[in-house]
């Protein structure tokens, strides 16, 4: 897995073939590269992409979820790096990640990685709301923290006193959760 997620783009980006690639680096390595270059391939219209693209995507992921788990990573570290793309090119990108990326992660239980995709697709696609958002949250959050931490404290208080060993957490929303949050209401 490691080893194909290093040489995830070597097909399309290389003159290597993928029978030269399963004699170097095994069959197992060139069917989940060949996989994950499948899933990037261009398609003639933008709509006709995203549909195949996420069938294939689907189908790949029966045959080998690491084809999956490539892709996803793939396209995590694109994220990360999207500021490096002319505004409309993250724009795109960034409402693929949205449609279907952070959806796929949230189905594999990859909750984490949905959140950054979201969250990163977010920033890229509505930058002075993302901003908005995550200066309000950061004004918000000192107040917020200590009585969380209170009320933590006592809900577990309260458990022990009836028997109930627990432990309790909360977490941060995130900020495209606000934000969708946010367009409900309205």
């Amino acid at each position: 897995s490691i080893v194909a997620g290093l040489l995830h783009d070597v097909l399309e980006d290389t003159g290597i073939t993928k029978a030269s690639l399963s004699s170097s680096f095994g069959e197992e390595v060139s069917q989940i590269v060949d996989g994950v270059s499948k899933l990037s391939t261009i398609f003639k219209s933008r709509e006709q992409a995203q549909a195949e693209n996420f069938q294939k995507m689907a189908m790949a992921t029966a045959k080998d979820l690491r084809v999956i788990l490539v892709k996803l990573a793939d396209r995590l570290h694109n994220m990360r790096t999207i500021g490096v793309h002319a505004s409309e090119n993250r724009r795109r990108i960034a409402r693929e990640t949205l449609d279907f990326y952070a959806p796929i992660a949230n189905r594999l239980g990859m909750y984490n990685m949905k959140v950054e995709f979201e969250d990163l697709g977010f920033e890229a696609l509505y930058p002075l709301r993302s901003d908005r958002i995550r200066r309000a949250v950061s004004a918000a959050r000192g107040n917020r923290s200590a009585l969380m931490d209170e009320l933590g404290k006592s809900l577990e208080a309260g458990l022990r006193r009836e028997g109930i060993d627990a432990t309790v957490f909360g977490r941060e929303k995130h900020h495209y959760s606000i934000y969708q949050k946010m367009k409900k209401c309205l």
